[in-house]
């Protein structure tokens, strides 16, 4: 039961990259932000970094926690955009 339980887990992790978006545009009052979620995915390989309470759309998730959790990432990294132009594309 317990690898049953294992294996079930691995293939929903599997699944939910497989069928991820390879770019997702985000509408934004000050311009359109495009995020290029496969590359992070292959760059962090580990979801939870921005998906810390599951699978979720990054869309839903707010202006604030994106301008928290991305430009906090990519500074932290020292890679990455961080002003407000490099992102937001009018």
């Amino acid at each position: 039961m317990k690898k049953t339980v294992i294996a079930l887990i691995a293939l929903a992790a599997f699944a939910g990259t497989a069928f991820a978006a390879d770019v997702i545009e985000l509408p934004a009052s000050m311009g359109k932000v495009t995020f290029p979620h496969k590359m992070h995915q292959q760059m962090l390989k580990d979801c939870s970094k921005c998906h810390a309470k599951g699978p979720g759309k990054i869309a839903d998730l707010g202006k604030d926690w994106a301008h928290k959790t991305c430009k906090g990432c990519h500074a932290e990294m020292k890679k990455g955009p961080t002003s407000c132009k490099d992102c937001h594309k009018k």
